[in-house]
């Protein structure tokens, strides 16, 4: 250890660190001073004086950049910190509202690009006590408020008040960043690189320097002085000026953060490159990050008290793409929570995640989960990771899962907030009676993965491997998943890989001005499609489809999915279409790259399981889907509003026609098309037909029981198709509330009572016989279509497998209508929903009333 002489005073003997006098001022008049530099918020004076003009002056370039280049009018919005604020956030006496631009507000631009106003503190806060006051809270704002100038790290920002009874310090060097506890602007400096430290007190007195509470140096009858140290210890140091004076303390605190050049060194064998890696043997874990570019990275945690610790330095691989770290002090039978603090600066969670804390949300969740470890409040801030070293295994008790045919599937869609009212896993399992009733041998859970918020429909993903805790633990779904393969149903989850939320780890590693920046690996700076939210994967970088495959891979091993749903997987492309709705033919065309990239996933998802179920939601242009589909991909198939026109009684101009269920009007070989009539993201069926059902004297489809018959048939022509299908929560008894009901995503009703009603529990009994039909008849699966006229009220198809024939007819029309039978309708076939023989001949006529139907084969169908 090295020991500094420090002369004059007294000699300090350090561990860690040491300072060295510079320049004793004269002894009491106060010197013509300039900050060194221009920083995010500067002012006119240097002690910003409670009862004075002060003229702020604010730096776009600086903090996170989010107003740079803008030639928006800009706003202030501030408030006051307190001796009676709870903490940083805790804003007293706010003097502006947010929703209202006010011309008192409004900075000016200056000449040198900076911007400014001028206040008064004590004018604006009149009544409030000056000595009270600790800090003025600060954001600069454009007029909508969608656009925010605050700290680099995200924190607003922060500027202490003087008054002129009370002594006062600044830190003139090195340049500070107007955070709670003031920050250097430099993100950090390399150990034992000498730092210059000035302050300057606003009265002369006995001025000091600690650095983590230990003394370095002080000096009598000072206003500024330069304390030079060498920082010997990598982490974080709290340096402490003081000044006493006339009896009185008054102090100043600086973070600075140090760093040392990382090691270099390769992945140990067996452990991941991202993630955390447990070796229950040797006691060892490993933690694992890719983070090109960065120059440090550390680990955090509850095992070092979120302190940035030599120890716990991570390690960096050759190539410079992956920080390793592996420690072997852990206890096996505790929870840890950790993150990984980056280049002194940005604190983020594990992107590999199983479980987070989330301070701000969790809240939100209640008691219902238990069994978590506490969030370290005080120690750090933002989300952390979870370190489960006691996580009880669950046992499954089927191991290997037979998944159904593909042409088979039933897929039964469901929202786990929105099918319970507990809003959680063991709910979905406690109601399997219920869907094996129903028949589906499917079920689709939209996604489970961690999102921003807890109530949503889960398409604003921030952990991809991380299960959204608002619905329950791992073991509880994987209980459910279970469950349902001990009843031969499957289980697919959404998932959502086009885009990731600002709170993912992955975007934050490379912010710049709000957004991600052109260094980040996995993200496109700008989307390169319509629809997109969030930030755009850029599913062309390496890094990107490594992210995606171990995500898959996660929730595949993990969890026994039997198949995944991709959201707006047409997105998975770099191919710029632009983000305009009127783009989107363009994005929807022949896409040679996207092709590319959907079969590298799809062929990886098969090295995992050959059998996996693959769906997209696609809706490109045919040539590509059917180039998809010959790769055993599924395209999900939306009908909504071709159904919907159907059930509601308008066929003019084709818009009730039904071509699109069959594989031949999309040009596939085989019905690769998961065909629905209601999704998440439709307007309910029965919604519709009770608003705007179409009326012919008597007849009326807004009549509850009518509009359900009408279901029914529609029913009958989605399920009876070829190839696998899907349907909504509760579309199978008529739910009736809007899409739009408390927002678009927003929570809706539960309805079971409704089953109570005869008509309603009679659709559901159609439902699940339709369902039982398919399941237990191949020719459901692949049939040929022979003949067909779908376009008009009056439907019907005609298809074949083999030795057997299957004819559907339905009158989506609210009058009677006249069905021509012609040779290929003739012949003798069985009812299957009234169990009789029909015997029809060629030119005959058949009355069909409005909302009667037919399944018709040639021999019984089995059921």
């Amino acid at each position: 250890m090295k020991h500094y002489l420090i002369c004059i005073f007294f000699i300090v003997s350090i561990l860690f660190f040491g300072c060295k006098k510079n320049n004793l001022p004269s002894e009491s008049q106060e010197e013509e001073v300039t900050p060194s530099g221009i920083g995010l918020v500067t002012s006119n004076q240097l002690f910003n004086y409670w009862d004075e003009s002060i003229t702020f002056f604010f730096d776009l370039n600086k903090g996170n950049r989010a107003l740079v280049s803008t030639n928006e009018t800009l706003y202030l919005h501030l408030g006051l910190i307190t001796t009676a604020s709870k903490d940083e956030h805790d804003w007293k006496e706010v003097a502006t509202d947010w929703s209202k631009n006010v011309d008192a507000y409004k900075l000016i631009r200056q000449s040198d690009g900076r911007y400014a106003i001028t206040l008064n503190p004590s004018q604006i806060f009149k009544g409030v006590n000056g000595n009270e006051v600790m800090k003025i809270a600060l954001l600069v704002r454009n007029a909508t408020g969608t656009k925010v100038l605050r700290n680099k790290d995200g924190s607003d920002i922060y500027v202490p008040v003087a008054t002129k009874n009370k002594a006062a310090l600044i830190f003139l060097k090195p340049n500070t960043q107007p955070t709670y506890v003031l920050g250097t602007e430099q993100e950090s400096y390399l150990l034992n690189e000498e730092l210059a430290i000035e302050v300057l007190s606003n009265v002369q007195g006995k001025l000091s320097l600690s650095i983590d509470q230990v003394l370095q140096e002080s000096v009598n009858g000072a206003l500024k002085h330069t304390f030079t140290c060498k920082l010997g210890r990598v982490g974080l140091h709290l340096i402490t000026a003081r000044i006493e004076a006339n009896g009185k303390i008054f102090e100043e605190k600086l973070q600075v953060f140090v760093n040392d050049k990382p090691v270099i060194a390769e992945l140990p064998l067996g452990v991941k490159k991202n993630g955390i890696t447990i070796d229950k043997q040797k006691k060892e874990v490993s933690f694992a990050l890719t983070a090109p570019g960065k120059l440090n990275v550390f680990l955090l945690g509850s095992f070092n008290n979120y302190q940035a610790e030599s120890k716990y330095v991570l390690k960096q691989t050759p190539d410079g793409n992956t920080w390793w770290l592996t420690l072997t002090d852990f206890d096996f039978s505790k929870k840890y929570t950790y993150q990984f603090l980056i280049d002194g600066q940005l604190k983020i969670a594990d992107p590999y995640s199983n479980l987070i804390l989330d301070p701000i949300n969790d809240t939100g969740i209640g008691s219902t989960i238990t069994d978590l470890p506490a969030y370290p409040t005080n120690q750090t801030q933002g989300n952390v990771s979870v370190l489960e070293l006691n996580k009880e295994e669950y046992v499954w008790k089927v191991q290997n899962f037979n998944k159904p045919n593909p042409y088979d599937l039933v897929v039964y869609e469901l929202l786990t907030r929105d099918f319970s009212k507990e809003h959680n896993f063991v709910s979905i399992r406690d109601s399997i009676p219920y869907l094996k009733r129903l028949g589906i041998n499917a079920v689709e859970l939209m996604p489970i993965q961690e999102s921003e918020g807890n109530s949503s429909w889960g398409y604003n993903p921030s952990y991809h491997l991380a299960l959204d805790k608002y619905y329950g633990r791992e073991n509880e779904l994987k209980s459910l998943i279970d469950n349902l393969h001990q009843q031969g149903i499957a289980i697919i989850v959404d998932v959502v890989l086009n885009h990731a939320f600002g709170q993912s780890p992955l975007a934050q590693l490379y912010f710049e001005n709000g957004a991600t920046s052109s260094s980040n690996i996995w993200f496109n700076t700008v989307a390169r499609h319509p629809y997109n939210v969030g930030f755009d994967f850029n599913h062309e970088s390496p890094f990107t489809q490594t992210f995606v495959k171990d995500v898959l891979k996660y929730w595949m091993e993990e969890f026994k999915v039997d198949g995944f749903r991709f959201d707006l997987s047409k997105g998975f492309t770099q191919k710029n279409s632009g983000t305009s709705d009127n783009n989107v033919a363009s994005w929807s065309a022949y896409d040679a790259s996207r092709i590319a990239i959907w079969k590298n996933y799809h062929d990886y998802l098969k090295t995992l399981d050959p059998n996996c179920y693959v769906i997209l939601e696609h809706f490109a242009a045919d040539e590509e889907e059917r180039e998809l589909a010959a790769e055993g991909m599924l395209l999900w198939n939306n009908l909504n509003g071709r159904f919907n026109e159907a059930t509601m009684g308008y066929n003019t101009e084709s818009k009730s026609d039904l071509s699109r269920l069959f594989a031949e009007s999309h040009g596939f070989e085989t019905p690769n098309l998961v065909s629905y009539m209601e999704s998440h993201d439709e307007e309910r069926i029965q919604f519709k037909n009770a608003q705007y059902g179409a009326i012919d004297g008597s007849y009326s489809v807004k009549n509850l029981a009518t509009a359900l018959d009408r279901n029914k048939v529609a029913a009958t022509f989605l399920l009876t198709s070829p190839g696998p299908k899907m349907i909504w929560q509760f579309g199978e008894f008529g739910y009736d509330i809007s899409i739009d009901e408390n927002g678009r995503t927003g929570e809706k009703p539960l309805k079971w009572d409704y089953l109570k009603n005869s008509s309603r529990k009679g659709l559901f009994d159609h439902y699940a016989k339709l369902i039982r039909l398919k399941k237990a008849n191949s020719i459901f699966r692949k049939a040929t279509l022979l003949s067909s006229s779908l376009q008009d009220g009056l439907k019907y198809y005609v298809m074949t497998d083999g030795n057997q024939k299957v004819l559907v007819i339905g009158n989506f029309d609210v009058v009677d209508r006249q069905l021509t039978i012609t040779t290929t309708l003739s012949g003798t076939w069985y009812d299957n929903m009234n169990q009789s023989n029909l015997n029809w001949s060629t030119n005959n006529h058949i009355t069909i009333k409005p909302g009667e139907y037919y399944l018709l084969s040639k021999t019984k169908l089995t059921n």
